[in-house]
Formats: C-alpha cells, sequence, structure tokens
C-alpha cells in the first residue's frame, strides 16, 4: 500500500510522519495535526480494530494512506484503551505555533512515549494507589529489582538471591510495567509470573543494565556524592535495576524528573516477607472472588483523608515490620492520638482539605500544572500552620512531625496572582487576578473598554477638527477608519490618510487610531500569551520550594495514616498489642477484621500459640475454621504494620513471615490440578519456612485419596513440628490426626464446637479443646438444601462404610511396621 511509497512523492507532513515513525517502531504513533491525533498506515488499521473508531484515508490513488484519527479533548479516554490493550504510544506534537510559520509544514516531534508506567495523565491514574512501573536485573540466580512511581517520585529498590522472594515483591507492589535486559531468558521464573499478572513487560538493550551505564545515568540524577550516600553503589544488583530504570523513564518521558531526586534502597530482610499465596489467602489488597478492593483488609484499616496517606498505609501493608522499636513508635502515635480524640478529629477534618503534593510536583515536573492545581496547592499551604499548631497539642514524636516548611511567600504569592476559581486549563485565559501584573492590567482595560476608548476618540476628532458628522467604524478590509461625509472633506487635517472612497463619503486612517486597532485587536491574544508567561513563571517559583513540599507531603501523609489506624481503633473497638520478641501469639478475643464488619454478631476466640507449637484442628465445613486461622494470621500482620488489633488483648511475637495453605482451586492456565496447586503451596511452605513464622494449614491431602492424603498429611504436620519447628494451625477433616497430641508433647488439639439440634446441627464458631471425630458433611449438605432423598441415602450409606471401614487400622499397622516415627526426621 502506501507504506512503500519514496518519501519524495509523499506530502511534507507525511514525510514527516514517516520519518518520526521509523525512530519509534514499536510504538503506535499519535500524530498533531491540528485539534486531532491522527494515525496512518498500520497504526490507523490497530486503531481502528482497538477503539472501534471509523477507518478513512488521505490522499488518492497510490499515494492514499489509512487514516484514524482521535480529537485532542477527548485523548485520554482513547490513550486509556489503547494502553489497556498492551499498546506502547509515541505522541508527536506540533512543536511550534502554526500562525508564525508561512511556507512550510509545521515542525513536529515525539515528546513523550506513553506506556502503563509512563502514564501521567491524572484522569487514567488511580489517585489512592501508585502506579509503578519496575525494571528487574538477574545474575547467577541473583535478583535486583527497582521500582519507581513517576507521578510522585517514589523510587526504591532491593535485592535477593530467592527467586521467590523477587515475586512476593512483585506481587504485593503490582507494578504495571517491568523492564528487562533484552537477553534475559523469555522462559525465566520471573518472567513466566509477570505475564501470568499481566505486568507489561518492555525489553529494553542489555548496555543500560551495566554498571558502568548505571552508576553514570544515577549519578546524573542525583550527584556522585548524594549517591553514595542512598547506600545503593555497593549492591550492584539493585544499582543495574535503577539505572536502567532511570534511563528508561527519561528515555520515553524526555524531562529532567527533578522530583525523582532520591532514592531509597530496602533491605528486604527487615521485613516480613508475604509470599502471592498468602497475599492473596489473607485478602489484603483484592478479594478471592472478583479481585477488586470490597472486603478486603486494606477497605477496612483505609479511613486515610488524602490520597498521600492511602498510598502510604498500603506500603506499610506490603511491608510489615520486624524491628520493634519502629513498631512500637507506631502504636505510640496512635496511642497519644486516642488519648486525645478532640485534636485527632480536628486533625483528620483539616487533612481532607490537603491536595495530593506528591502528584502535583510530578504535574510541575511535566509541564501539565493546571491553575486548578495551583489554587489546591495554595488551599493546603494555608491549612499547614493549622496543623502544626494542632501537632503541638500532642506529645513525643508529635512535636517533631509539627515542625512543617510554612512557605507563607509561596502562599501569598499564588493567592496574588491566580483567581479562586479559576479555568481548568491555563491556554483558557482568566486566570491571573488584577492588579498582579501592569500590563496585564492595561490590556484587559483595553480590551474590555475599548467602545469607550474608540469613542473618546471619535469626539476628540470631530472636537479637533470641527466635522460634526465624523464616525470611527470597522471592517474586516480596513479594521477601523475614520469616516467623512462629502460636506466635510475641505475640514480634512493633512494626518489623516485616505484609504477609501464611497458615494456619499470617504474613510481614513491616523497612526494613532492603527496604533489604537493593534492594541485593541492584539490584546486578546496578548493577553493569553502573558497569563500564560506569568502563570510558568509561578510554576518556577513552585519549584524552587520542591524539597520543602516533598518533606510537607511526606508528614502529611504519615499523620494521615496514623489518624487512620486510631480511627480503625476506635470505631472498631482494636487493642494495643504487645509486641515482643518471645515467640509466643497469645490473644484473647480475637477476632477476623473483615468478617466482622460482615456479621452482626461476630464471635470471638482466644488463640495460644508457643514456639515450636502445634493446633490440629478439626471440625465440619462452614463451622469458622478458615476465618479463625486468618484472623490469627491478620491480627499479627496488622500487629506488625504497628496497628492496634482486633481484639480484647493480645502478646504477638514477631514473626519473619506468614505462610497460609487455604482453599483449593485449579490453575488451568498452567495445567495444574487442584491437588498439584495444593502440594506446590506446601512444598513452598516447607521449603521457605523457620521456627520464627506462622503457618496456617488448611484441609492438606483432600486433593487426592483419603489413604494417600492422610499419609501426606501426617507427614507435612511431623515435618513441620520436627524440623521447622514454626508455629503452626492446621485444620483437616482427617480426624486421625488428633493422635498426634498422644505422641508428641507441643501438639493440641481443638475443635470447633456444634450443637446437635433437632432440626440438624448448630455451628457455635468457638474454638474449644479437644479433637472430634465428627464432620457432619451430611448435615451440611442438608443446610445447602440437598433434596432429603439424597441425604437419607446418604446416611445409609454412611453407616454400611463405617462399619466396613477399616482403614484407621490399616494405616497404624503400617506404620508401626515401618517403625514410621519421628526418627525418620532425625537423620
Amino acid at each position: 500500500m502506501g507504506e512503500k511509497l519514496s518519501a519524495d512523492s509523499l506530502t511534507p507532513a507525511m514525510r514527516q510522519y514517516k520519518k518520526l515513525k521509523q525512530k519509534y517502531p514499536d510504538c503506535l504513533l499519535l500524530f498533531r495535526m491540528g485539534d486531532f491525533y491522527e494515525m496512518f498506515y498500520e497504526d490507523a488499521i490497530i486503531a481502528s480494530k482497538v477503539l472501534g473508531i471509523t477507518l478513512t484515508s488521505r490522499g488518492k490513488g497510490v499515494k492514499k494512506a489509512p487514516l484514524a484519527g482521535i480529537p485532542i479533548r477527548a485523548a485520554n479516554t482513547y490513550i486509556q484503551r489503547l494502553i489497556n490493550n498492551g499498546l506502547k504510544l509515541a505522541i508527536a506534537e506540533q512543536i511550534e505555533d502554526p500562525r508564525t510559520v508561512k511556507g512550510r509544514v509545521v515542525a513536529r516531534d515525539v515528546v513523550r512515549v506513553i506506556t502503563p508506567g509512563t502514564v501521567i495523565e491524572e484522569g487514567l491514574l488511580d489517585s489512592r494507589t501508585n502506579n509503578y512501573i519496575a525494571a528487574l536485573y538477574a545474575h547467577n540466580e541473583s535478583y535486583g529489582i527497582a521500582f519507581a512511581d513517576i507521578t510522585t517520585g517514589d523510587f526504591f529498590s532491593c535485592e535477593t538471591e530467592d527467586s521467590n522472594r523477587m515475586i512476593a515483591e512483585l506481587k504485593k507492589t503490582k507494578p504495571v510495567e517491568c523492564v528487562i535486559p533484552e537477553t534475559l531468558a523469555v522462559n525465566n521464573e520471573l518472567i513466566d509470573f509477570l505475564q501470568k499478572e499481566n505486568v507489561f513487560i518492555s525489553q529494553y538493550d542489555d548496555t543500560h543494565f551495566s554498571s558502568e551505564e548505571a552508576k553514570h545515568t544515577l549519578e546524573l540524577q542525583f550527584g556522585k556524592n548524594v549517591l553514595d550516600g542512598f547506600g545503593i553503589t555497593k549492591r550492584e544488583l539493585q544499582l543495574r535495576a535503577a539505572g536502567a530504570l532511570l534511563s528508561y523513564i527519561r528515555e520515553n518521558q524526555k524531562q529532567s524528573l527533578k522530583h525523582i531526586n532520591r532514592i531509597y534502597s530496602i533491605n528486604i530482610n527487615d521485613y516480613m516477607e508475604l509470599d502471592p499465596v498468602t497475599i492473596r489467602n489473607l485478602e489484603i489488597f483484592e478479594n478471592i472472588v472478583d479481585k477488586t478492593a470490597k472486603n478486603t483488609l486494606i477497605k477496612v484499616i483505609d479511613r486515610t483523608t488524602t490520597a498521600m496517606g492511602s498510598r502510604l498505609l498500603k506500603r506499610w501493608l506490603q511491608r510489615p515490620l520486624l524491628e520493634l522499636e519502629r513498631i512500637r513508635k507506631r502504636q505510640q502515635a496512635i496511642e497519644t492520638l486516642l488519648k486525645k480524640p478532640i485534636v485527632k478529629e480536628e486533625l483528620r477534618e483539616v487533612l481532607k482539605n490537603c491536595c495530593d503534593i506528591d502528584r502535583l510536583i510530578g504535574k510541575l515536573n511535566y509541564g501539565t500544572l493546571m491553575p486548578k492545581d495551583m489554587v489546591a496547592l495554595a488551599n493546603t499551604l494555608e491549612i499547614i500552620p493549622k496543623i502544626s499548631t494542632k501537632l503541638k497539642e500532642l506529645s513525643g514524636f508529635f512535636s517533631e512531625l509539627a515542625e512543617l516548611p510554612a512557605l507563607t511567600e509561596l502562599l501569598d504569592e499564588i493567592r496574588r496572582a491566580i483567581k479562586e476559581d479559576p479555568p481548568n486549563k491555563i491556554t483558557e485565559g482568566s486566570v491571573i487576578k488584577r492588579g498582579y501584573n501592569r500590563e496585564l492590567d492595561e490590556l484587559w482595560e483595553l480590551k474590555d473598554s475599548s467602545k469607550e476608548i474608540l469613542k473618546r476618540m471619535e469626539l476628540q476628532e470631530i472636537a479637533k477638527t470641527g466635522i460634526k458628522t465624523l464616525r470611527i467604524g470597522f471592517n474586516q478590509v480596513l479594521g477601523y477608519y475614520i469616516q467623512v461625509s462629502k460636506s466635510y472633506i475641505n475640514k480634512v487635517p493633512s494626518y489623516y490618510i485616505k484609504k477609501q472612497t464611497l458615494v456619499n463619503g470617504e474613510r481614513f486612517v491616523t497612526k494613532e487610531l492603527k496604533a489604537l486597532e493593534s492594541k485593541i485587536l492584539g490584546a486578546e491574544e496578548r493577553i493569553n500569551i502573558l497569563e500564560y508567561e506569568l502563570f510558568k513563571q509561578l510554576t518556577v517559583r513552585v519549584e524552587s520550594k520542591l524539597r520543602e513540599l516533598q518533606l510537607i507531603a511526606k508528614r502529611i501523609a504519615l499523620l494521615d495514616v496514623l489518624c487512620s489506624m486510631a480511627e480503625v481503633a476506635e470505631k472498631n473497638n482494636y487493642c494495643k498489642p504487645e509486641v515482643n520478641t518471645s515467640g509466643r501469639i497469645i490473644i484473647k478475643a480475637g477476632r477476623h477484621p473483615i468478617v466482622e464488619q460482615l456479621e452482626q454478631e461476630f464471635i470471638p476466640n482466644d488463640t495460644e500459640l508457643a514456639p515450636n507449637e502445634m493446633i490440629i484442628l478439626t471440625g465440619p465445613n462452614m463451622a469458622g475454621k478458615s476465618t479463625y486461622m486468618r484472623q490469627v494470621c491478620l491480627i499479627t500482620l496488622l500487629a506488625q504494620i504497628g496497628s492496634f488489633v482486633p481484639a480484647k488483648s493480645a502478646q504477638i511475637g514477631v514473626v519473619d513471615r506468614i505462610f497460609t495453605r487455604v482453599g483449593a482451586y485449579d490453575d488451568l492456565a498452567h495445567g495444574q490440578s487442584t491437588f498439584m496447586v495444593e502440594m506446590l503451596e506446601t512444598a513452598n511452605i516447607l521449603n521457605n519456612a523457620t521456627e520464627n513464622s506462622l503457618i496456617i494449614l488448611d484441609e492438606i491431602g483432600r486433593g487426592t485419596s483419603t489413604f494417600d492424603g492422610v499419609a501426606i498429611a501426617w507427614a507435612v504436620a511431623e515435618y513441620i513440628y520436627s524440623k521447622l519447628k514454626a508455629k503452626t494451625i492446621f485444620a483437616t477433616h482427617y480426624h486421625v490426626l488428633n493422635k498426634l497430641e498422644e505422641e508428641l508433647r507441643n501438639i493440641k488439639n481443638y475443635n470447633i464446637a456444634v450443637k446437635e439440634i433437632e432440626e440438624g446441627i448448630l455451628f457455635l464458631r468457638k474454638i474449644q479443646p479437644g479433637g472430634t471425630d465428627k464432620s457432619y458433611g451430611i448435615h451440611v449438605a442438608k443446610l445447602a438444601g440437598m433434596p432429603a432423598a439424597v441425604i437419607e441415602r446418604a446416611l445409609e450409606i454412611q453407616q454400611k462404610l463405617t462399619e466396613e471401614d477399616k482403614m484407621l487400622d490399616k494405616l497404624k499397622a503400617k506404620r508401626d511396621a515401618k517403625q514410621f516415627t519421628l526418627k525418620q526426621w532425625e537423620r
């Protein structure tokens, strides 16, 4: 088609398009043509299919090119759909004013490349969630990874020798895009995970990941001395990933990225590890049913009033602490707020008026800051002294937090410059207040009073010349003119310049009138230009306070999270847990933070687990075993982010990892059955848990035959007890596992209380000591609405099998014969 035409046969604009497309062959090129972005050739065909827009053409005959266009005013909507379909976009803008160009095509260039991780458009982002882009570098089974949110300036990195740990970091941080070296193996485990999670993968030239190139890129951004202070230069894997990521962002954004002015090197061993399975099973960020935030832990505990606070709270949940001092510092801050409830509420009310300073700074960097953003910033700066004053009413940590930059001069400048309710865009005009700039005031006066000025000139000319019929008029050909009737032609002064003869008179101009015309006609255009210049000057002043604004944003986010935690603790009746290094978990009247929000009357339960202790938990389905186990994990997790917890009292010995093997599902995409998934997840626990871990297991072995299932469950329980020595709650329907209590000192049997009533059974939701040998499966089936005939027949079969089943005796005999004791694990 037209793509094979030589450049000489194309129009200047199409030659320009072809040249830019050659530079960005992997991108859909959005080419600015007036009020539209236009796409041609194959790009047009792709866009028309993805967006469902009309495919037209430009040119005739052999020069005919497929064309699809989207209006600039609605571009964000279309851009989002293109990005969501896995397309990479290059935005080509007109880089000069078309009105100033004569005799040639308007210059255009690609001003930025848009990928999922480099989106900056406000309407395409969730304000309460970070939009992370990552870069991954692997070497000899070791991994370095860096994450950045280019809209907020957040930038951090970490490294590990464990691919599972790296997958966990990716799972909880949830980048929308990941940059990898071109030579990284396609079948790499991490790449498989990224593809499964629908992360946009961008391959990048290996040279950017070299140690020298990466360090050079980071030094350009931060300065050599500053970079050394971030603690990343001696961590080569992190350095390579971070340098490549920064290079990729700069290349695509074509901006200085001044708001990215530090990088945090994270030691992941300082934080509790949450693997992807645990994050899913505990429904921390999204529920299992529909993958939304509904009925999740974050939904329950996020009472933040600012987007900055909400994003910080998510980061705390992603990385629970191991360090007691940091945990207790957060607890003490929450306790202080709870002791001053009026101050807490006043602070929360003030915080509601804070804008998203982090993303506002991002807009500032990308030149997309709008007048309404400037007013929002002023509104926030105005309440900073109120926040400081309130914080000084509190003690300890809050006195330090109260030291906030006032930035009164910047606030005054914005208030003097920007109207209270400006238009959305600076290009719409009427943004700057009267009295801020003399030239602008004169232009507005000229524009607003042009009729009066012309009338005054007309009267002045009549008085000077004595021509009573003199009138000043306007048309598109002459512009402003002076019209004199024939009877007064002899009185026309010599400085009048004749322009047109009419039947009844003549038209003239003067130098003064033409000068006034130039001012009047150019006033509106000059107003828009001058307002834009003044606004840009103001953004430079804001940018000069970048560090102070980032400090304010950081402290407001922290204050917001602490106020949110205090609010949740107060409203939901949470207690302050004692967090220590004892290794013990002692919970009195613990509750599930999510489930208790859904039930009118939640039944609390106690938990006591010492190091190397295991609870064997039995009871029927639907009785509450899974809820109970999850609540122990969630209470532990909340305690280690410094939060209060849903219980009457709690002692939490810090755990290094939480492992969950709960529920069953088929991973059909990877050809894995329910049982295989179950075994893979169990193997992960057995291979990675330590004596400081917390493990919950639900129905190990149920995906296979009963005999095999019992054997596997028993062996797993013994291995955890003897080898791992981790605190464990093991829920099972295999009642034979209750016999472990008789053999092993630190294994305790518990069951979910059930009351048998005339209609069937009643779930009491209460955990009590002792095992049970009843599953109540047929009763549960009856509750589920099974036909009566099926229930009756099931009871008959159950009776027969009970009489004939010798499976437990066979298992005991087999174990005795093989002397299958704990000595097996001591080898």
